[in-house]
C-alpha cells in the first residue's frame, strides 16, 4: 500500500495558478512533515527563475534543459528557512501534455539530487525507522490531472510507488510547537601541528562533536521527562473544533550529560594549540509537530534537529557572507570576532506554523522580504517579521603576542585545561519566554 499525503487546501489553488501562468513547464519543492502513519504537505514553492529568464521573460522549452544544480541549491536555501519538524519532502513539475513522458524521469532524478544535497549538509543521521520516501508530483497543465508517486531515497534503484494526494482545509492550523532557548559554549582548539587552519572545516568538525552531545541530551517537556512512546498531548487538553490558526506551545528544557556513564573510561590529553575557535551565545529553537496523536519521540527528534541545524546553518551563512564580501582568503583569517546572524520567524497564512530565516545586524527588513519572495514565493509584511534574538557584544581576551614560545605554549595549555574544566558539567537550559540572545563567533590565533 502506498503512502498518503494530506495537503493544505490552498496548495491546490497555488499549483493551479502556476499551471496557467507558466508554460511549457514549471518545477518546485514540496514542504511538509513525514510521520509513520501519514505525511503532510503544508507548502509548495516554485523554483525561482534565473536572472536571464527574468530579463528575457522566457523559460526553457524542454524538460531535458532543467537545471538540476539550480533546483538543488534552491532546496538547500529553503531547508535553512524551515523550523524543526519541517523538511523538503518532494518535488513537483507542472508540464504540458507533450512533456509528460519526460517529466517523470526528470522528477526521479531531481528527487535523488535534492536529497543528496540536503543530506550532505546535515550533522545528524536519520533514524533506522524513519520514513525515507519522497514525493514526486506530476500535474498536466491542460487536463489538471495529478499523479503522485514516491521513491525511497535510501535505495538508489528504487522504483516509483503510487501515492494518494488528498487536500484538506486548515491542515496545520493547530499544530503543536516546542520552544526552547539553548545556551551554547563550544570551544574548538586548533592544533599547532595542523598545517592549515581552515576555519570552515574546523568549525564543522567541532559542531559534529557538539551535535552528538545534543543527540544524547535529556529533554524536559513542560518540566517532565516523558517516555518516548507516550503521546505528546497525554495529560493535556487538546484543542478541538477550531479551524482558526492557533498554536499549542510546549516549554522545553535541554539538559546535557554531566559526564559519561561509569562504563566509559575518559582520558584527557594536553596538546599544544596555535589557535582556537569559540562559539558562544544563546539560540532560539523551535519545532512543529502534527496534531494527530504525535509521540514524544517524534517531537523531541524534531527539536534536536532544529537545535543542530540552526547553529550549523548560521555558521554556513557567515562563511558564505565572508567569501562574498571579503574574498575566499578570509576563510583562514587571523584574530577576528564575528557575530552570527540572528534568527527570525514569519507567520504563514492559515497555519499555526511559522517559517524561519536569519539576518545580520545591518540587514534591512526589505532584504528579508525580498528573500521570502524569491525563496518561498511568499509576500511578508515588515510588521510580521518577528526577531527571536537580540545580539549583544562579547569581550574577547586573546593570548598576548609578546610572549616567548615556552610561555606561549604554557598559557595555551593552561587556557585549554581551564576551558575543559569550565565546559564539564555544563547544563544547557531553555525558557519559553523570548530570551535576549548573545551570540558570537570568536577566533584566536597566535
Amino acid at each position: 500500500m502506498g503512502r498518503t499525503y494530506f495537503v493544505e487546501e490552498a496548495i491546490g489553488q497555488y499549483l493551479s495558478d502556476l499551471s496557467t501562468k507558466l508554460k511549457p513547464y514549471v518545477t518546485g519543492l514540496l514542504i511538509g512533515q513525514c510521520s509513520p502513519q501519514r505525511d503532510y504537505v503544508i507548502r509548495a514553492v516554485r523554483t525561482p527563475p534565473k536572472e536571464e529568464e527574468k530579463e528575457d521573460n522566457i523559460s526553457p522549452s524542454k524538460v531535458a534543459s532543467i537545471d538540476e544544480e539550480w533546483i538543488t541549491t534552491h532546496a538547500s536555501q529553503v531547508s535553512r528557512m524551515l523550523p524543526g519538524g519541517l523538511l523538503v519532502l518532494g518535488v513537483f513539475i507542472i508540464a504540458t501534455p507533450e512533456l509528460s513522458k519526460d517529466s517523470q524521469n526528470a522528477l526521479r532524478k531531481l528527487i535523488f539530487s535534492v536529497e543528496k544535497s540536503l543530506t550532505k549538509r546535515r550533522l545528524w543521521k536519520p533514524a533506522e525507522e524513519e520514513v525515507s520516501d519522497r514525493a514526486a508530483l506530476q500535474i498536466c497543465s491542460a487536463t489538471k490531472k495529478v499523479v503522485c508517486r514516491t521513491y525511497d531515497v535510501q535505495d538508489p534503484k528504487s522504483s516509483a510507488k503510487p501515492a494518494d494526494w488528498k487536500y484538506q482545509s486548515a491542515l496545520s492550523a493547530s499544530w503543536l510547537a516546542l520552544d526552547c532557548t539553548v545556551n551554547v559554549n563550544i570551544h574548538i582548539p586548533l592544533l599547532a601541528t595542523s598545517p592549515n587552519h581552515d576555519l570552515e572545516k574546523n568549525t564543522k568538525n567541532g559542531l559534529n562533536r557538539w551535535s552528538k552531545q545534543i543527540e544524547d541530551s535529556v529533554f524536559l517537556i513542560n518540566g517532565q521527562v516523558k517516555d518516548d512512546d507516550t503521546e505528546l498531548l497525554e495529560g493535556q487538553k487538546k484543542l478541538r473544533g477550531n479551524t482558526q490558526s492557533s498554536t499549542q506551545f510546549s516549554d522545553v528544557k535541554v539538559l546535557t550529560q554531566l559526564s559519561q556513564g561509569s562504563s566509559h573510561r575518559s582520558t584527557a590529553t594536553v596538546q599544544v594549540c596555535s589557535a582556537s575557535i569559540n562559539l558562544k551565545g544563546a539560540v532560539k529553537c523551535r519545532a512543529y509537530i502534527h496534531n494527530n496523536k504525535p509521540k514524544v519521540k517524534e517531537a523531541v527528534q524534531a527539536l534536536k534537529r532544529d537545535i543542530i541545524n540552526t547553529l550549523s546553518d548560521r555558521c554556513e551563512i557567515l562563511f558564505e557572507d565572508l567569501i562574498i564580501n571579503e574574498g575566499p582568503h578570509k576563510k583562514n583569517f587571523e584574530r577576528e570576532y564575528h557575530v552570527l546572524p540572528q534568527r527570525l520567524f514569519v507567520p504563514v497564512a492559515g497555519s499555526s506554523v511559522m517559517l524561519s530565516d536569519y539576518k545580520f545586524g545591518d540587514e534591512a527588513a526589505g532584504e528579508i522580504q525580498e528573500r521570502f519572495v524569491e525563496m518561498l514565493d511568499q509576500s511578508v509584511q515588515a510588521e510580521d517579521i518577528y526577531i527571536a534574538e537580540q545580539v549583544n557584544t562579547v569581550n574577547i581576551c586573546p593570548v598576548t603576542d609578546n610572549m616567548d614560545d615556552t610561555q606561549q605554549k604554557q598559557v595555551t595549555k593552561t587556557t585549554l585545561l581551564l576551558k575543559l574544566q569550565q565546559n564539564m558539567g555544563v547544563v544547557i537550559a531553555a525558557a519559553v519566554a523570548v530570551f535576549a540572545s548573545i551570540f558570537s563567533f570568536n577566533y584566536f590565533s597566535d
